[in-house]
């Protein structure tokens, strides 16, 4: 650090210069961004994904497909508009609903327009079909591609909306904090600087791989909020220095001191979103890199650009003075840390209660996955796809498909035999409600008559088209409709008994109900290997910083604490629907997302306080006198700093995309909680009860107290 401190302090040209042609590449390629975002990143690789491209390259399942719902339409409506999307010549075939009766019912049609071709450009496609039907009333486009594209635009909406909020709400408390002009913007440029970074080199990455539409949302909240988190801390010190020293001096002891925090800081972050790569889910991973690619662009320019930015700046940092500011808020907060100090049972005793009042919702926690009610209710894809839902489907059912496999193929008598046992085998299950195979098709019961069918030649043509729905060579396919949800729990217990299953032929299983177990199972798999990354790395950290055995443990107990009553809180308000919010599961990522990301963060404010603490520790050996002092000298920071991730990730409450609302909410919660409760509150007065305990390691030299000098009187 003190090289780099001498670096840029006789460089700061050549950085200024640098990161405007960082700004200006890496622009070019944010505004990309968004086009190269689709799907909701759950996805993981295993058999749904295999039975999948089976389905879709074997027995011609479609790759995609758009739904169009038309309400009070006439035939001749209907007709039209299908044969005008016919036209487009990019569709491998359209179900009508003027062929099949079971599309239909009452003033309600729907038809499904299906596409094979995996290149085609599904955006292009989709504005295609609206301007055939955008002069049609009451004809409204839905489907899976229908719904991403409206995802990926609520998102764009919804990013715009929460920095409208956010970021005018996070300049009153830069003003409040430092109350000049200048000094309070430059925490909002360095936040706009991290987000055109982080998006220019996602973008880049997006050419490569496939990105969810929530990094659209997830990246900038994590981003802003650490860089102007890291530009508060940075720039608060460097005022400090000012008044001890010049302005290149000041400028170098401030990277070598709140530049070490940062780095930190940004590894506690890491550890988490590493931790959370360790599930191999899409989303997770996705997150993992658009968080870590936000956080080098936050360090990096809060390292780099931001002091050369002070240099160049120098004593103009504090013109225009708005607001006039408290020059030393430390005499009020030490009072209350003595306050803390005289009560400190009484203190961990209400705010333990607090904390495990909030944590009892937990218990009835429900998540799953994101699905179409993660767009808002105003979009008319969701409310076509819901009509369509209630209208010609059954929430209560759900189908699977399996792929057996049979060397040999499936058409001699004992490929028949095999294929009837298989049909009376998967029929056992309570929840199954019929299985569809050649037999069903044909409504031959025997093996016998069925296979005196197949070697009569005129019987044979007929049972053609469904030898070719069912059999491709070795391969089998069999759906299976369950009278349960996809998303249930019998569904799921099912499918992991069939996967894990001993059968005569190689089976594959696929559909909906394959795709929540294996979404599911993944995740309760590895999430102890998750949070065992994240405690075990934090500990050994911060054992190692501290040289003691009980703060680092104390530190884990509090965060996760913390965290759990964070959960408390979130099913309480979604679930329940308190204040004015719509009820909601919890959305599978939330937990994994909001541990892996609160930790490190919160952590971060835990080492803040505690190094002051540690600091007058070693030079009074006097813990409560160390504590008082220790807090007296952090909150105002701490608490300017925890306010700024508040505003920023809250925002993201008054959005519309589900999924992001509560992780938004769920940070804002948390960082609320550890900032107050728990750092104001509960470590002091564990502090105090602990007494010298706090700075014990065993097996070291450096156990006992500092010698009291007369200096330290």
């Amino acid at each position: 650090m003190r090289k780099l401190s001498s670096l840029i302090v006789h460089s700061y040209k050549w950085f200024l210069a640098l990161w405007i042609i960082i700004a200006v590449t890496l622009g070019y390629f944010a505004v990309q961004l968004p086009s190269l975002l689709e799907g909701d990143g759950f996805r993981t690789d295993g058999e749904f994904e295999e039975v999948k491209d089976e389905l879709n390259e074997t027995f011609n399942f479609p790759e995609s497909t758009i739904l169009i719902l038309f309400e009070n339409q006439d035939e001749n409506t209907i007709s039209t508009t299908l044969d005008k999307i016919d036209e487009l010549d990019t569709t491998s075939n359209i179900e009508s609903p003027l062929d099949n009766e079971s599309m239909r019912k009452d003033d309600r049609a729907y038809a499904a327009v299906h596409f094979d071709d995996e290149s085609l450009d599904m955006g292009k496609v989709i504005k295609d079909i609206e301007e055939i039907t955008k002069d049609q009333n009451n004809v409204t486009l839905t489907g899976a591609p229908v719904i991403s594209e409206d995802i990926n635009k609520a998102s764009q909406d919804d990013l715009k909306r929460a920095e409208l909020i956010g970021l005018p709400v996070a300049l009153l408390i830069l003003l409040l904090a430092f109350g000049t002009v200048v000094a309070s913007l430059l925490p909002l440029i360095m936040g706009g600087i991290t987000i055109l970074f982080g998006f220019g080199i996602l973008a880049l990455i997006g050419q490569e791989m496939q990105l969810s539409i929530f990094i659209l949302n997830i990246s900038p909240m994590i981003g802003l909020a650490l860089s102007i988190d890291f530009a508060l801390l940075f720039i608060n010190r460097y005022r400090e220095e000012m008044h001890k020293q010049d302005k290149a001096q000041a400028l170098m002891t401030t990277i070598q001191t709140a530049g070490r925090s940062i780095l930190f800081s940004a590894l506690c972050v890491f550890i988490g979103l590493a931790a959370m790569s360790v599930i191999e889910v899409d989303i997770f991973r996705n997150i993992a890199i658009g968080g870590t690619v936000v956080i080098v662009g936050a360090v990096f320019a809060t390292l780099t650009l931001l002091p050369a930015i002070l240099y160049l700046l120098g004593p103009n940092l504090n013109k225009w003075r708005v607001i006039p500011t408290d020059k030393d808020t430390t005499p009020r907060w030490r009072k209350f840390a003595q306050w803390v100090m005289k009560h400190p049972v009484i203190i961990a005793f209400l705010s333990l209660i607090i904390l495990l009042i909030a944590v009892i919702p937990v218990s009835g926690m429900q998540v799953s996955i994101p699905t179409i009610n993660s767009l808002p209710e105003s979009y008319d894809s969701r409310a076509a796809y819901e009509t369509i839902e209630d209208t010609f489907m059954s929430d209560q059912e759900s189908t699977a498909y399996i792929i057996a496999e049979r060397e040999g193929g499936w058409l001699d008598k004992e490929g028949l035999e095999q294929m009837k046992d298989l049909q009376e085998e998967l029929t056992e299950p309570k929840i199954v409600d019929s299985v569809n195979t050649l037999y069903t098709e044909s409504e031959i019961d025997s093996v016998e008559k069925l296979n005196a069918s197949l070697d009569q030649p005129q019987a044979r043509k007929q049972l053609e088209p469904a030898i070719e729905q069912f059999i491709a060579e070795d391969k089998l396919m069999i759906p299976v409709n369950l009278t349960v949800p996809a998303n249930s729990q019998e569904a799921q217990s099912l499918m992991t008994d069939w996967s894990t299953g001993e059968w005569e032929v190689a089976m594959k299983f696929g559909g909906q109900p394959k795709f929540n177990q294996e979404i599911y199972t993944e995740i309760l798999d590895k999430i102890a290997y998750t949070l065992a990354i994240i405690l075990i790395s934090t500990f050994f950290i911060l054992m190692i910083a501290f040289r003691s055995l009980f703060i680092p443990l104390k530190a884990i107990l509090m965060n996760v604490i913390g965290l759990t009553s964070t959960f408390g809180i979130l099913v309480w308000l979604f679930q329940g629907g308190h204040f004015g919010l719509n009820e909601a599961d919890i959305a599978l990522i939330l937990p994994v997302i909001v541990f892996s990301l609160v930790f490190g963060l919160s952590m971060d404010y835990e080492v803040f306080l505690i190094s002051r603490i540690h600091e007058f520790y070693l030079q009074n050996g006097d813990n409560t006198e160390s504590t008082i002092q220790g807090l007296a000298n952090t909150s105002k920071i701490i608490t300017s700093a925890a306010l700024i991730m508040i505003v920023i990730t809250g925002a993201f409450a008054f959005t519309g995309v589900v999924p992001v609302k509560q992780i938004g909410i769920g940070i804002a919660i948390a960082i609320f909680i550890d900032a107050t409760i728990i750092r104001l509150l509960l470590v002091p007065s564990l502090m105090k009860l602990l007494g010298d305990w706090n700075w014990w390691l065993p097996f070291s030299k450096k156990n006992q107290k500092p010698v009291r000098t007369p200096e330290h009187h």
